[in-house]
């Protein structure tokens, strides 16, 4: 009996897919994105798409994390899983058409007649998971925004844009979550494109305040609690009198070097 079920095991196990290799994806994000000055991390397109077997690497990767078995994973892992194959995905969709000047130059296929694809790519059903076929839009606002209910999930996803919060150059993963995410959020909260307050003290922030406003809360107090939550000193005694947020802005360009 106790052969049958370590052969019952060894079948079961054989059958389940490998784990995603985070390890290369590290390899990958490294060899491609790096800080500059201003404090945005950028990625270097131009030598990614000019690399034929790093390209096939990505494919391989998002490869590998669409066969994972994602019901089955705790709620750490799962949101660092669902990060990475977002922007894995978003990596891919630029590479394919690269150069453009912003994401916002490529168009969703396959939805219709919907106005919304006409500006940009996240309605195109790219990647299959579980049966179910899925957009970066979907990835977003079906899957981490509902299920995580975490407004840090802003800052962890990447649009390729110079006004979304930095493309980490490493996976995320279960284990360091947490403090991954908290870093992130006060790497764009305490940066211009993030948060800017005029001499008057009206604070000037990124539309994905507006974009994602119930996300943050829902008002712009508690927008602004956010946001002092998340802030360096000097920032957030300069966040403490404000009660409204005089404007948005976003800069779309592609966050390439």
């Amino acid at each position: 009996m106790r052969s049958f079920l370590m052969a019952l095991a060894a079948l079961f196990l054989s059958a389940a897919p490998a784990a995603a290799d985070d390890a290369a994806y590290d390899t990958l994000l490294a060899r491609y994105v790096a800080a500059s000055a201003d404090g945005i991390n950028r990625v270097d397109y131009a030598r990614w798409s000019a690399s034929q077997s790093d390209r096939a690497a990505l494919d391989a990767y998002v490869t590998d994390l669409a066969q994972q078995p994602t019901s089955t994973f705790a709620r750490d892992r799962a949101f660092a899983y669902w990060v990475n194959l977002y922007n894995a995905v978003t990596l891919q969709v630029v590479l394919e058409r690269y150069p453009i000047a912003s994401i916002r130059d490529i168009r969703s296929e396959g939805t219709g007649l919907d106005p919304r694809a006409l500006i940009g790519p996240w309605r195109t059903r790219r990647v299959t998971v579980e049966g179910r076929r899925l957009s970066l839009d979907d990835i977003e606002n079906t899957i981490l925004r509902p299920t995580f209910r975490d407004p840090r999930v802003h800052y962890a996803i990447n649009c390729a844009s110079i006004g979304c919060p930095n493309l980490m150059p490493r996976a995320w993963r279960a284990e360091t979550l947490d403090a991954d995410l908290d870093a992130a959020a006060r790497a764009y909260v305490n940066h211009p494109r993030g948060v800017s307050v005029a001499a008057n003290g009206s604070p000037r922030v990124s539309s994905i305040y507006r974009w994602f406003r119930a996300d943050f809360g829902g008002s712009d107090a508690n927008v602004i609690a956010h946001l002092r939550r998340y802030a360096a000193p000097e920032l957030a005694q300069r966040l403490a009198g404000a009660t409204r947020i005089a404007g948005h802005g976003y800069d779309w360009t592609l966050n390439g070097r």
